[in-house]
């Protein structure tokens, strides 16, 4: 059955839009700097693709959407505002520009950027210890998600390893490496929670493990081409910025070409790890599709 993924991203981008207006304090709140930096940054506007891969997961799963799953959508796109804030700043990619937007440290400064960081960090866990789930599903979420944002094959590890590659001759290794970690690990670990919320046993963990590796590659090696190829108007943040540093990205080992056709491999790849869910996993897929053939 063909999935309309438009109306996919729209729905679950205002149900975990919802969730963040209820779930983070006010700009009012004192101190007041803090929660409008996080707010400026959360609600700079992004389609919430992380919060989507949870929720098409767990209707994977579960064969519909289960109740109270926005606030893990919810915690899980705190997570992933709280990398970008700390990615943007000067000691790290210095960038001015996020989704359209002056980034958080231009909009009020490098301190109160990095505190609304951290800030995004500690409210998503402190949302995620109140699941609407048995403890240990609770307890299996909040591991896995403190795994994938880490130092041994997470988030902070891959940036670790992105900065210290800056200026080198990129290796496949080395670029695979980073993309697994940097991105790779939040996108699994979105596709992973969204599963064990609804109930997934550990065949269904292992299949979408597999899944979510296999997709926040491709996802990450699409980034590296968009970055290439397209301007900063489209893009929503500064274009250009991988060669002008020497990243390690997929295209400087690869190539453009090359590149284009490992993440459409690695998409069928993924979407054969889904084959026993039948139809319920169109809505997964049909997210994961849109991951590879976006054009910003």
């Amino acid at each position: 059955m063909s999935v309309d993924v438009k109306s996919l991203i729209h729905e679950g981008a205002a149900l975990t839009e919802q969730a963040l207006e209820e779930l983070l304090p006010s700009a009012e709140t004192v101190p007041a700097s803090i929660h409008g930096a996080m707010r400026h940054s959360v609600f700079a506007g992004g389609k919430r693709l992380r919060p989507l891969l949870a929720y098409q997961a767990a209707v994977t799963i579960a064969g519909a959407l289960p109740a109270g799953i926005a606030r893990l959508g919810a915690a899980l796109e705190m997570l992933h505002t709280y990398s970008l804030i700390h990615d943007d700043l000067p000691a790290l990619d210095n960038d001015d520009l996020r989704r359209g937007k002056p980034t958080c440290h231009k909009a009020f400064g490098e301190a109160i950027a990095i505190l609304a960081g951290d800030a995004l960090q500690t409210r998503a866990f402190e949302v995620l210890s109140g699941l609407d789930v048995p403890p240990e599903a609770t307890v299996q979420i909040i591991g896995l998600i403190a795994n994938a944002v880490g130092t041994v094959d997470g988030m902070i590890g891959g940036q670790v390893l992105d900065i210290e590659s800056e200026h080198q001759k990129p290796t496949p290794e080395l670029v695979m490496a980073i993309h697994r970690a940097k991105t790779g690990a939040l996108i699994r670990v979105s596709v992973v929670s969204g599963g064990v919320y609804a109930g997934a046993a550990l065949e269904d963990v292992a299949r979408l493990t597999l899944f979510g590796c296999k997709a926040g590659l491709a996802f990450q090696i699409v980034d590296d081409v968009l970055d290439m190829t397209v301007d900063s108007a489209h893009l929503g943040k500064t274009a250009g910025k991988d060669q002008a540093t020497e990243k390690a990205t997929w295209p400087a080992v690869y190539g453009i070409e090359q590149s284009q056709r490992d993440a459409a491999r690695l998409i069928e790849e993924a979407f054969a790890a889904l084959d026993p869910y039948g139809s319920r996993a169109d809505g997964l897929k049909a997210v994961a599709r849109y991951l590879v053939e976006r054009k910003k």
